[in-house]
């Protein structure tokens, strides 16, 4: 995927009678405008001590983009100094529409000050032929490979991180889980505006009712994700790490809620389960901010506070 230079942004559809031409049609017009420079003035600017790359990775059956942030020589060493980097594996928002190019400001700065490699995994969307598994998948696949491929990728695979927003979240909180059963060990999991029910039961939360409207339409959209991830036969429970059986043994977890969030107590609920589980959580919630916060420094204020705090809560984690 490359970047255009502009792109206008498109009209929100009604999310609640879309038909699969006309999601697709605004994925492609929205993609377009979040990987343009028109978005920057919202996305914010990438750290310029950072190269930011596609690249490809294979796996059984197909190939997925990454989109590869690195912090420049100065910053990890040079030559025989050149010490590996930890992982930041980065999961991005959207489920339907999204992309890593709307995450280069908060991925880039990571990379830069920590300093670490951070790849984002460019998943397969939800769409009427792709349910939420198949971007789960995507996940926890080219999160092994590149800790397979540690040498290959200039990383030090004991110091790993995974890192998600909205859906992205979840998808990180799933390979959370799938890592302690593969005996991946992980030194930490960020988990921002976390959708982590999409069972029936993901609309009975006070903060759905509160702001499934306000200060967005966040319902209409919520009910489609719901629909594409989990086509009829599918187990909701199992792609819904808040029912997961056991959540016991995870990597410490840093949950960050926007107050002003329709999934804000998913955030809440899942902080809860973890903690009683004996994982070590830390919740962080941000009064006032909206749903994608971190990924919009230009219009929500707490963004560059947020990511401040999950700089610093990866630095102790990652420290060798």
């Amino acid at each position: 995927m490359r970047e255009i230079t502009t792109a206008a942004r498109p009209l929100e559809p009604d999310f609640s009678v879309i038909t699969t031409e006309e999601l697709l049609a605004y994925r492609d017009a929205e993609n377009r405008f979040r990987a343009s420079s028109a978005a920057r003035a919202m996305l914010g600017d990438p750290d310029p001590g950072v190269a930011i790359e596609w690249q490809e990775v294979a796996l059984p059956g197909r190939d997925l983009p990454v989109r590869v942030y690195r912090p420049a020589p100065a910053r990890d060493g040079e030559g025989d100094d050149r010490a590996e980097l930890p992982l930041v594996f980065h999961v991005h928002g959207g489920s339907f529409v999204g992309t890593a190019v709307q995450c280069d400001w908060a991925n880039s700065h990571l990379a830069a000050h920590l300093p670490a490699l951070v790849v984002s995994v460019e998943h397969r969307l939800l769409d009427q032929e792709t349910p939420l598994s198949a971007a789960a998948d995507d996940g926890w696949d080219v999160l092994q490979h590149v800790v397979q491929h540690a040498a290959q990728w200039g990383i030090d695979p004991a110091r790993t991180a995974v890192f998600g927003e909205s859906c992205g979240a979840l998808i990180s909180a799933l390979s959370a889980i799938r890592a302690r059963e593969a005996g991946l060990r992980l030194r930490a999991q960020v988990l921002v505006n976390p959708a982590v029910d999409v069972t029936e039961a993901m609309f009975d939360y006070p903060s759905i009712a509160e702001y499934g409207y306000s200060p967005t339409r966040a319902a209409p959209q919520l009910g489609l994700f719901q629909r594409l991830s989990v086509p009829s036969g599918t187990d909701a429970r199992a792609l819904s790490p808040l029912y997961a059986d056991n959540l016991s043994g995870l990597a410490p977890a840093l949950v960050m809620v926007p107050t002003q969030d329709a999934v804000a107590d998913h955030g809440r609920s899942y902080a809860e389960r973890l903690r009683a589980a004996g994982t070590s959580v830390q919740l962080s919630e941000y009064p006032g901010a909206r749903h994608a916060f971190l990924a919009t420094p230009g219009v929500e204020p707490q963004a560059e506070a947020a990511r401040a705090e999950i700089l610093g809560f990866l630095r102790a984690s990652l420290t060798p």
